[in-house]
């Protein structure tokens, strides 16, 4: 043994600064190497490459077996579920509160020299207004062909020319639509052409509705027509909305989803009219009114938003708030009534985090842009755009708001491979978020946050103690040379004691036979 610790201590006097160098220097080079490996996996998996090989590869090896997937089938068919939801999930609506793009968007450019909406935004909204606003057959009306040529212009003063154009051939419909929605400068303005379009677009829905069984051209053009009168209708119904006529507005909301659910055109459902009726008898007051539209809408078998969560919240909220206090419960404990309220608010947060810190202002509100990502931030913009005022106005709402919805998160699995109430948070929606919303003055919320994995951090400080190592020894060789000397002593200190008592305690002819083994 003593032999071993003599050699040992020889080869450890041998030993030049330059080796020290060069071992710290190594060890630096490749932690290094590591941790940048690391940080772009990181970046573009979303997970670290050593912990995903360690759960894949060295679990199973080592007799971890995962209680979540007893078979591989029902993994397979679990993926592909998953995948599925991802989609479905990620799919961009339409904005059901857009704002008008010449009246509040443009005039918003004007005094701040910012743009509000991105080209992918804008871009989907051409999309959409190719898809609702023409057909097969406008190559059969002069002025139709002009606007289908007009909606597919990336200039908008090319559109607005194309518009006027169609507009001296006829009255056409679809014309005072594009002008509404980008010339006019005020919504009174844009409220003046929308009745104009009306007035246009009734005749043509009147004489499609008479020929759309003669051929499925007409029964295009009639399909087509639809979408355009109740577009119309909506937008004239928001026009009154805005400009403080709300009851009138909520009648003529009411006759669209009375229309709607009459007719069995699918593009009519991506307009979700009931939730431009839920803010405007959120408007009202009219609590009751809410209730029975929340009652008819919030369905399992219908798609969520963050306007049915929230407004259901707010509701049950509203029956606690103005007596609710945080003391007072943690002392007596949550009445039936407040326990409802609160796991309301759960639910609403589950479906889409954002928007709590939108509703307490702990992040400012920007312009709302023209599609959304449902459980996205953008989303969050649109509601709290147009609902922080009614939570505002409910007293105490905000207050209980603000002790409970942190609470929802002890309550989601944790790293959200199951979801709670719905679906797990899709992972896709801070790519697809950054291209509806302006970054450049608007910073994206995040949910989940992600946090650096443990062997990113561990490489990096690493990486930075072998490389101060490193200088310190090329700097200071003699010093640190008794410093590595030191602590190697010390390191084996411990295992020198061990091995003096085995030697004291064991006969010397035993010790002698096992080391000659």
């Amino acid at each position: 043994m003593f032999g071993t610790e003599s050699s040992l201590s020889m080869f450890l006097n041998t030993l030049t600064p330059k080796f020290y160098v060069a071992l710290t220097g190594t060890s630096s080079l490749i932690s290094g190497l590591i941790l940048i490996f690391e940080w772009w996996y990181f970046r573009k998996y979303g997970t670290s490459f050593i912990e995903q090989v360690s759960v894949s590869h060295l679990r199973p090896l080592l007799g971890g077996v995962d209680s979540s997937s007893p078979s591989s089938s029902s993994t397979s068919n679990g993926d592909a579920d998953s995948s599925r939801q991802s989609v479905s999930e990620c799919k961009v609506w339409r904005n059901p509160l857009n704002l008008f793009r010449g009246a509040e968007y443009n005039r918003y450019t004007w005094v701040t020299g910012r743009e509000p909406l991105t080209y992918y935004d804008m871009n989907l909204s051409a999309q959409d207004h190719q898809t609702f606003f023409t057909c097969d057959s406008d190559h059969l009306r002069p002025a139709d062909a002009i606007m289908q040529k007009a909606w597919r212009e990336r200039n908008p003063q090319a559109r607005i020319s194309a518009a006027h154009e169609a507009l001296e051939l006829e009255d056409c419909a679809t014309a005072y639509i594009l002008l509404a929605e980008e010339e006019a400068t005020t919504i009174m303005e844009a409220e003046r052409l929308f009745k104009q379009a009306l007035k246009a677009g009734e005749g043509c829905y009147r004489r499609s509705q008479q020929l759309q069984h003669h051929s499925t051209q007409y029964e295009a053009q009639h399909r087509r027509d639809t979408n355009v009168l109740v577009y119309i209708k909506r937008r004239l119904a928001m026009c009154s909305r805005k400009l403080g006529r709300t009851r009138e507005a909520v009648k003529m909301m009411r006759d669209l989803c009375v229309f709607q659910l009459m007719k069995e055109f699918p593009l009519l459902s991506m307009f979700n009219i009931h939730e431009n009726l839920l803010e405007s008898l959120l408007e009202l007051q009219n609590y009751a009114d809410v209730q029975a539209v929340l009652a008819k809408y919030d369905d399992i078998s219908l798609p969520k938003s963050a306007t049915i969560c929230y407004t259901a919240a707010l509701l049950k909220a509203r029956a606690v708030s103005d007596k609710f206090s945080p003391e007072a419960a943690s002392r007596r404990g949550l009445s039936t009534a407040e326990m409802n309220a609160v796991e309301a608010i759960h639910r609403a947060v589950e479906f889409n985090p954002h928007v709590p810190k939108y509703l307490l202002e702990m992040k400012s509100l920007i312009l709302p842009p023209e599609h959304i990502l449902k459980r996205g931030d953008s989303e969050a913009i649109a509601y709290a755009f147009f609902h922080l005022q009614h939570w505002k106005r409910v007293e105490g709402a905000l207050n209980l708001l603000h002790c409970t919805w942190e609470g929802t998160f002890r309550m989601i699995p944790y790293p959200l491979e199951k979801g709670h109430l719905f679906y797990p948070y899709p992972i896709c929606t801070e790519t697809a978020d950054r291209e509806l919303l302006p970054t450049v003055f608007h910073e994206v919320s995040v949910y989940p946050k992600k946090e650096l994995p443990f062997f990113i951090l561990f490489t990096a400080g690493l990486c930075s103690f072998t490389a101060m190592l490193a200088l310190l020894t090329h700097q200071f060789p003699e010093l640190m040379g008794v410093f590595a000397k030191a602590f190697l002593s010390t390191l084996f200190a411990p295992l020198n004691f061990i091995m003096e008592k085995v030697e004291s305690i064991l006969p010397s002819s035993l010790w002698h036979q096992l080391t000659r083994i």
